[in-house]
């Protein structure tokens, strides 16, 4: 099945959040999604609008010919791509929001076409604050020369629904070396509405 493994990570997180909001970040355990691991990624929001890899898998590594951890997610965007996906990121954790991208790969000598997606997943930081992610990014077809840089073509936003339930407390996992973080201060700031163009194509699910 086409990229099987985002609706296996989306399935634990929503496990995991059980009626809430989001789950936290320290719930997180890479066990639950040991399949999925090679296209895993934790984000960390660093600004309003930027978000850097806090841990990725070697499926992100390969198609950017370098380790990825500590880069900006934008890193793996064409630069015209950029500002529709720092908007989204403001919106996912703002919001905060669900989003799945559908991505087409830049071609060029040596770098054949590939077709992604990408999913994010908001978590909170041990401090309480959604300022972290759990996602998915999954690229089909041959790698080619990296790095790989991907367009925009579609972004579906959707809403979290909760449900009433017991006060939960963050679960703290002894997790394997490599996969454990430690907490960072978080810098916060007001949403803006996403600006798209004219060739995008932006679905809310209500």
């Amino acid at each position: 099945m086409r990229f099987q493994y985002l609706s296996e990570i989306r399935a634990y997180w929503e496990a995991l959040r059980d009626g809430r909001e989001v789950p936290f970040r320290s719930e997180i355990d890479p066990r639950g999604i040991e399949r999925a691991l090679e296209y895993a990624f934790v984000l960390e929001r660093i600004a309003p609008q930027v978000a850097r890899f806090r841990l990725a898998g070697m499926h992100l590594n390969d198609l950017m010919g370098m380790e990825v951890r500590g880069m900006p997610l934008t890193a793996l965007f064409t630069p015209k791509s950029r500002t529709e996906v720092s908007d989204i990121l403001q919106v996912v954790f703002g919001g905060p929001k669900t989003a799945e991208l559908t991505l087409r790969a830049e071609t060029g000598f040596g770098k054949p076409e590939m077709h992604a997606k990408l999913l994010i997943l908001p978590l909170k930081s041990d401090l309480g604050d959604i300022s972290r992610a759990l996602g998915c990014f999954m690229a089909e077809g041959p790698i080619g020369r990296a790095p790989r840089r991907f367009d925009l073509n579609e972004c579906t936003v959707s809403p979290i629904v909760t449900s009433p339930q017991k006060h939960r407390y963050p679960l703290r996992h002894p997790l394997p070396d490599g996969f454990a973080e430690a907490p960072e201060p978080y810098c916060g700031g007001m949403p803006r509405v996403i600006r798209s163009r004219g060739h995008l194509k932006l679905v809310v699910s209500q």
